[in-house]
């Protein structure tokens, strides 16, 4: 067993860190590792010798094995900003069909669109929530609003919720749907 001088200690250190350097953690003050050497010669990839007093090691921003930080993403800062869509309760899906978010009011005295707001149309039912009837009066209640045959207008999720999303299936679009229902919120 060999004995360690001061000298072998120094390069040993010298390739330990530059080992670490180069992975993707490394050390997280690199210059400080260059007090532990009286020598202050460090090889790099890049030049032969680095030389570095030992006053000035702290200062010093040559380190073995130097790898440059990834430049940051600047191209999320100068692109054209896209006009974005105002969210709408009424949406066209991937199959074509409009879907109509509801936010349903079962057991009200009378059908009517009671308001239309970003997140949902909301929709006062005049039948109970038991047995599926309420579903009935809303699909038959919303088809009579938007003008469109009874076996258009299905309910596609929500049907033991308030919270329902409708589809349409006839010809109209999006802003149709939305119009009239906004027609049918400020009648009431």
């Amino acid at each position: 067993m060999s004995t360690l001088t001061l000298r072998s200690f120094y390069t040993l250190c010298n390739h330990l860190f530059r080992a670490i350097s180069q992975t993707k953690v490394g050390l997280q003050n690199p210059q400080a590792f260059l007090l532990f050497s009286p020598f202050n010669r460090f090889t790099s990839p890049g030049k032969k010798f680095v030389s570095c007093p030992a006053k000035k090691a702290i200062q010093c921003r040559h380190s073995p094995g130097n790898i440059a930080m990834p430049k940051k993403d600047k191209t999320g800062k100068n692109k054209p900003k896209t006009p974005e869509i105002p969210p709408s309760p009424v949406s066209r899906d991937k199959n074509g069909l409009i879907s109509i978010a509801v936010h349903a009011k079962p057991g009200s005295k009378q059908n009517a669109v009671t308001d239309v707001s970003t997140e949902a149309v909301g929709v006062a039912i005049a039948a109970p929530p038991s047995d599926g009837e309420a579903n009935a009066e809303l699909i038959r209640f919303l088809s009579k609003v938007l003008e469109v045959k009874k076996s258009e207008v299905s309910l596609d999720r929500g049907s033991k919720s308030r919270e329902k999303i409708v589809k349409i299936s006839g010809a109209l679009s999006p802003e149709e749907v939305l119009e009239r229902l906004r027609k049918e919120a400020a009648s009431n």
